[in-house]
This record gives C-alpha cells, structure tokens and sequence, in this order.
C-alpha cells in the first residue's frame, strides 16, 4: 500500500543508463513510487515508447507524470507563438494519455509589460482553444498541471494557478515549492508559510492527490537562479517544514524532486518524511 505521500525524480535517475521510458522499474527498486517524465526541450517519445512507459509504471506500481515543453507561452503577444502553444499543449495531452500520466505539467506564460489580469485572461483563452481541439480529437484522458513559476515576470503566482485550475475542468496544480520561494525573495521560512499555501489551496480547490515539485534553491530580486541539492543548506526552502506541513495538512500528495541529484535526493525528502510519521 502506497503512502500517503509519494516520491520520485524530475526525469531519468542519476546512475540510471537505460532508456528513460523503462525506469519505472529502477526507480520502484529504489523504494520510490512517481516520476516524472521530461519533455522540456520536445516531446521526442514515440507512440509505442510511450506504450511502453505505461506498462513499466503500471507493473511497477510508479505514478507517472510529464513535463510538457519549456516554450509554452499562453499569453503571449505574437499569435504564431499562441498557435505554436496551443499545439504543443495538444500534444502533450496526446502523449500524456499514451504513456498514461496523471498530470501534464507546464509552464504557463509571461506577463512582459502586460496587467497581471490581462496575462491571465489571454491565458485563459488560449488554453479554451486548446479544450477545443482536444474536444475534437480522440483524446479523453488529461489532466493538465499548469505550474507556479520561479520568476516574477512569469505567469504562475499561487493565485494566477489557482485562478486557471478553477477555470476549467480536468486542470489542477503544480505547486513547485522552490519557484513560490525564489519568486516571493524567500518569504517560506516556516511551517506556518507551507499552511497558509496549503490551506488556500485546500480552501480554493477540491484537489484529491496535490502534485509538488521540490527543490533547494538559489533566487536573485527577480527570481530563479538555479536549483541546489538538499544538504546545500544555505539555500531554502525547508525540506522539513514543508513535509511537516503536508502530513498535518492531511493531503495525499506527490512530491517530485528537481535537485540536481533527482532520484537520490528523492529517498532523502522519502526517508525525512517517514521519520516524521
């Protein structure tokens, strides 16, 4: 039986050398139980590679999530780049029902010199003509996963998430703990920060299983840097706090981790969090 929280890495297991659509079993040897396939730079995965993913994480009993590409941009200026963001979402949601992940996680968007709630309103219409398409296809499983984002001049505060994943039907959140605390300067310094974000999302949305990134991290006064493993204790967030607070919050959760060392550090958030139970 599966712990309420579960554990896996952003993409293909550090000492892992095989392809990266047969992991699932490496990655349940190692006592973990989701991954998240990466499609940043392309969705470069074949039909039958995704096939194949879905079989190794149905056996292995791993949750399975992808990263759509990085060069979304639904509020964009530049109409080629909505159509180009409108295909690159369709697709996902293709190989995301492929390879059966529960979540389609992306980056939303810029605001550049445009209101917050411009941004999110050419946001929203843009991922409307993307349910267009997929109400047109043959597409019937997806969840998308827009994620908060690390930088201050991108779409993606708590809010602006919460505001789309109430929007529209089959969209929860990515709540990727590192970007909320490099784009707020590092405000999440404890236990009550994590409950007061816990708890807006609890309040604003009916979510059954939340799904985290999580990461230490490196922040300048615009946000993002780059991302640090765990035992780099000078940069935050806390690992601790933020467990903590996911167990006394009650949710079932999937905690994805982004640190360079990935999988290796994923058993270390695991093994923190069983010693909190």
């Amino acid at each position: 039986m599966k712990s309420k929280i579960i554990f896996g890495p952003a993409g293909r297991p550090i000492n892992y050398k095989g392809p990266a659509y047969k992991a699932p079993e490496y990655i349940a040897n190692e006592r973990l139980s989701a991954y998240e396939y990466q499609s940043g730079r392309g969705l470069k995965i074949s039909e039958k590679s995704s096939n194949i993913l879905k079989e190794e994480s149905n056996r292995h009993d791993v949750l399975t999530s992808i990263h759509a590409p990085y060069f979304i941009n639904l509020s964009s200026n530049n109409e080629k780049t909505i159509n180009n963001s409108v295909d690159i979402l369709f697709k996902s949601a293709q190989v995301g029902e492929w390879m059966g992940a529960y979540r389609i996680v992306f980056h939303p968007g810029y605001h550049l010199k445009k209101r917050k709630d411009e941004t999110l309103n050419i946001a929203k219409s843009t991922i409307n003509k993307v349910l267009e398409m997929i109400g047109q296809s043959k597409i019937k499983n997806f969840t998308f996963s827009p994620e908060t984002t690390g930088k201050k001049s991108q779409l993606g505060d708590l809010n602006e998430i919460i505001a789309i994943c109430k929007e529209f039907d089959n969209f929860e959140p990515t709540i990727d703990i590192a970007h909320l605390y490099a784009r707020d300067n590092g405000l999440i310094q404890s236990k009550e920060e994590y409950n007061k974000i816990f708890s807006t999302l609890e309040n604003e949305l009916n979510i059954k299983r939340l799904h985290c990134h999580f990461t230490r991290i490196e922040h300048d006064k615009f946000g993002e840097k780059r991302h640090h493993t765990l035992n780099e204790v000078n940069y935050g967030p806390s690992p601790k706090y933020f467990l903590e607070s996911l167990i006394e919050c009650d949710f079932k959760g999937t905690v994805i981790c982004e640190s360079p060392l990935l999988d290796l550090d994923a058993l270390v958030l695991k093994e923190l969090y069983e010693s909190l139970l």
